[in-house]
């Protein structure tokens, strides 16, 4: 078995994407109609309400989920099979129209969004293992498609039973979405559908974070490192604390080193080195009353005097202009009664029975 801990990290979804890369203005649409209406992905009228094709209404489905945007859960009646969704409180924070950026036209609300789908938290794995292979267990050389293919294929199994495998194409197919959601220079594919309208509408190419060399079958690819310009130091030491909160719930400290370099850390989800790390958050931390990086027998590491979870998200909300502090903003727990299926055990107990699990149940009861 593998040492990767990819077991604890991810959920074994592959090929979930229908080969569809996340697209302009479609998480801001799902989020709206999900709010609204939790069976939203299952109707009819689906992509009519959506404006996209029935395969990129399952492709919206997945990427809300993966970003953690929406979580899905049983619907209240038993009788309904489906899950249905509902909009995480970070969705809201994010992506209302009042909320810190709807439409995504700050590009560190992109680099904030690629932490969160490579990021394992209390409310959810990844969603994306192939994602997370390559960007946390994948060696940092340049490599074909085949290649990460090959990388993905080999931890998936070293990790997990025979009978979990996916198959081989589903994990090409992610390779191949990867490839179209990150890269800035690809090549256009006129037999792939979709392949020239991918090449407009990715977002996340705007973080190049992925270059190609070459053409055709012995095209290579590598990921880009360094200092990340558009990358806001709000944000990345909002990944740093967020990370450092799984291993210290309280005030505490955690080495630079491992902030770049451990698999799942802000370091590897960036492709940042620990003396670019360092460089892009030492202004804010010495700035911030509750953050310093202090240094002990030659090795840097960052302290936190308040709860690092807390203490992320007061920077990343002051960052984007206090969202949580204007009128009628919700508190997470408000959020929750507003939609309860986000508390996964209210969900279960609240769930209305059918008819004849009512019966079963009452004679159950009687011959007690």
């Amino acid at each position: 078995m593998s040492d990767s801990r990819l077991r604890e990290a991810v959920e074994l979804s592959f090929g979930r994407h229908e080969t569809f890369a996340p697209r302009f203005g479609w998480l801001h649409k799902a989020y709206m109609q999900v709010k609204n209406d939790s069976e939203i992905f299952h109707r009819e009228d689906a992509p009519v309400l959506l404006g996209v094709g029935k395969n990129m209404v399952y492709s919206m489905r997945h990427w809300s989920k993966a970003f953690k945007l929406t979580q899905e859960h049983p619907h209240e009646d038993a009788s309904y099979r489906a899950h249905v969704a509902s909009p995480t409180w970070r969705a809201r924070w994010l992506l209302d129209e009042d909320g810190a950026d709807p439409y995504l036209e700050d590009t560190g609300s992109l680099w904030l969004l690629h932490w969160w789908l490579l990021s394992t938290d209390a409310e959810a794995k990844c969603w994306v293992p192939s994602w997370y292979v390559i960007f946390n267990l994948a060696p940092r050389s340049r490599v074909t498609s085949a290649e990460m293919t090959s990388v993905i294929t080999r931890h998936v199994h070293e990790s997990f039973e025979e009978k979990d495998w996916p198959a081989s194409e589903s994990i090409s197919r992610d390779v191949e979405c990867l490839i179209k959601m990150y890269a800035l220079d690809q090549e256009f594919n006129p037999l792939s559908p979709g392949s020239f309208e991918d090449l407009l509408m990715s977002p996340f190419r705007e973080l190049g974070l992925l270059e190609g060399q070459g053409k055709g079958r012995d095209r290579t690819w590598r990921f880009t490192s360094g200092s990340r310009s558009n990358l806001p130091a709000p944000v990345l030491t909002y990944a740093c604390l967020d990370y450092a909160s799984r291993f210290s719930p309280n005030a505490g400290s955690i080495s630079l080193a491992r902030l770049a370099e451990d698999p799942g850390s802000p370091g590897r989800a960036f492709r940042m080195r620990e003396p670019e790390l360092t460089k892009a958050i030492e202004l804010l931390v010495g700035n911030h009353p509750d953050l310093q990086i202090v240094e002990a027998l030659g090795q840097r590491s960052l302290t936190f005097s308040k709860a690092p979870q807390a203490l992320a998200w007061d920077i990343l909300d002051a960052h984007y202009g206090r969202v949580r502090e204007r009128e009628g903003f919700p508190t997470p727990q408000e959020w929750i009664k507003k939609y309860p299926g986000l508390d996964g055990d209210a969900s279960k107990r609240g769930r209305k029975k059918l008819p004849q699990q009512v019966e079963v149940l009452d004679l159950i009861k009687e011959n007690a």
